[in-house]
């Protein structure tokens, strides 16, 4: 598979094939960018799916751009929302990016990656340098986007500087000379855009790689922090692998094609075995195995599908369980927050509501239930806590 081939496999579009040809034929490191969302600082399988491929680029030597939008945050991608997104402060960017580099390296080689803030080049704009950026793209041109199209159809307000995002965002691509761009299906037009800014500022166009977006735990929106569906390369192992296990049937290949290192042909045998009535629930097994070995460690793969297999087949409760000890009578709402069970007050009240809280095997259904003894709670199918007074 020559290097074309590899950077193609498993992509939704490239505009165009002929420039990347042409760009590879050049036989330099190419810049590629990719924008990082300082929002939401958890490194998900769905935002492991542009990294991996950025992976490959760099495997075959090219270096990766990756453009944390600190000053972008402050106006809020439109990309698929029906409003106006709340805008950060500088502490909420410098908090949330605090540990990405980090995590972001479980994927990428440190020494072929740049990260670059975009406030170092748009900040320093002035009004005058703002309007003449402007002048670059027609109005007409902006409101194409269909998130502002729906949004003019349905009468939901549209602030002016929402209008501005893709404008700044395409000012990245120009200000790093980026060769190409990855990024959602859901950032087509944001890529499109860069590539008719930099050809405003003489420059050659970037190429726009664009990847698919992965289903969430819920089959149906793709996989994100806000939306409660996303599975974290951060999670424990059996928090990994129970996740896996839970994504409906119909996204197994999907998953195999956009999250893992599986050849093609491995992955058409996987297909034909599902359609010849292998349980796909034995093809998740060896998914959630795959998975989890490549963020954590094959011990810790056989480990969790073995505490899986404890849990969900013979109805116990996982080896090794973490204790919390209780000093006085709890509000169990105010207990499921305590030991991470519920980021709100809200999300615990919904966790009883829906019968998913359980101590000793008895639902709790009673939002002001308190506990004033010791006892296994769980929460779900996967999480466990052992209480002790």
């Amino acid at each position: 598979m020559n290097d074309f081939e590899l950077i193609k496999r498993g992509t939704a579009d490239i505009i165009t094939e002929e420039e990347l040809i042409k760009k590879l034929k050049e036989r330099r490191p190419l810049r590629v960018k990719l924008g990082i969302d300082p929002t939401a600082p958890d490194i998900h399988l769905g935002l492991a799916v542009p990294l991996r491929k950025l992976r490959k680029l760099q495997d075959l030597g090219h270096t990766a751009i990756l453009i944390v939008g600190d000053f972008t945050a402050k106006i809020g991608d439109p990309s698929g929302v029906s409003k106006t997104r709340p805008v950060l402060t500088d502490e909420d960017i410098k908090k949330n990016m605090a540990r990405y580099k980090d995590d972001i390296f479980q994927i990428l080689l440190p020494e072929r990656t740049e990260f670059r803030y975009n406030s170092e080049w748009c900040e320093p704009l002035t009004s005058t340098d703002i309007i003449r950026l402007a002048q670059k793209v027609t109005l007409a041109r902006i409101i194409e986007r269909d998130d502002f199209e729906k949004r003019l159809k349905e009468q939901t307000p549209i602030s002016l500087h929402e209008l501005l995002y893709p404008l700044f965002q395409a000012y990245d691509s120009v200000y790093i000379n980026a060769d190409i761009e990855l990024g959602g299906t859901d950032q087509t037009f944001n890529l499109l855009i860069g590539r008719e800014l930099q050809r405003e500022y003489g420059q050659t166009p970037q190429i726009c790689i664009t990847l698919p977006l992965l289903e969430g735990l819920d089959g149906t929106r793709k996989m994100s922090k806000s939306y409660g569906n996303y599975i974290s390369i951060k999670d424990p192992p059996k928090e990994i692998f129970g996740k896996i296990m839970s994504i409906p049937d119909s996204l197994i290949i999907k998953y195999y094609e956009l999250c893992t290192d599986k050849p093609d042909e491995e992955i058409e045998g996987i297909r034909n075995r599902l359609s010849e009535g292998v349980n796909p629930r034995d093809i998740k097994v060896e998914l959630a195995k795959e998975i989890v070995q490549m963020y954590c460690s094959k011990k810790a793969a056989n480990d969790a599908e073995k505490e899986f297999e404890t849990i969900f087949r013979d109805g116990g409760i996982p080896r090794d369980i973490t204790t919390y000890k209780l000093e006085n009578k709890i509000w169990i709402v105010k207990l499921l927050q305590n030991v991470g069970f519920a980021s709100s007050g809200a999300e615990a009240r919904r966790l009883i509501s829906q019968g998913a809280v359980e101590l000793d095997g008895e639902i709790i259904k009673d939002i002001n239930f308190e506990i004033d003894k010791g006892g296994i709670l769980r929460v779900g199918k996967r999480r466990f806590i052992k209480l002790i007074k």
